[in-house]
């Protein structure tokens, strides 16, 4: 699909330096967007934990970091990883800029962080040419009612 990135999936447990598990993100447009003219220092100072345990990825946000479960690292589709990725370096800006992640006034799907990153890592699953179908693979998680992921779907504009 030509990412124009190196993921090191074979990465076992720890903490590492963001650019050493994921390695050109400072040369993605869509990452460039989201920290500007700060990228390369932004990505340069974060950390990535990779554990075991349930889930992807998600912010620790007494940390600042991202937590990558090893086994989706290593095992999840290439590209639901990278767009992940995307998806949570929106969340880090986020946090840097000190909003509240995981507002429980809002269902995940009507979160405004989340619709956010979502919205980020759609159109740039847009520009690499994935097409509905795809997208509404990469957004499936297992934990939102089959009702609210359709209403995330028409928010996002992804077409079942």
């Amino acid at each position: 699909m030509g990412l124009n990135v190196k993921i090191e999936r074979d990465a076992g447990p720890g903490t590492f330096h963001f650019t050493a598990v994921f390695k050109g993100f400072e040369k993605v447009g869509a990452v460039k967007a989201i920290f500007g003219r700060d990228t390369k220092k932004v990505l340069g100072n974060l950390k990535v934990e990779l554990a075991d345990g349930r889930g992807y990825m998600h912010i620790n946000d007494e940390k600042g970091s991202i937590v990558v479960n090893s086994k989706y690292l290593k095992e999840g589709q290439e590209i639901h990883v990278y767009l992940d990725v995307i998806h949570e370096l929106v969340h880090i800006r986020q946090h840097m800029e000190g909003k509240e992640l995981w507002d429980r006034k809002f269902s995940y799907v009507d979160r405004p962080t989340e619709l956010e990153a979502y919205e980020v890592a759609v159109k740039e699953g847009r520009r690499i040419r994935l097409t509905d179908s795809e997208l509404v693979e990469y957004l499936k998680v297992e934990w939102v009612a089959k009702e609210e992921f359709d209403r995330m779907l028409r928010t996002l504009g992804v077409k079942v």
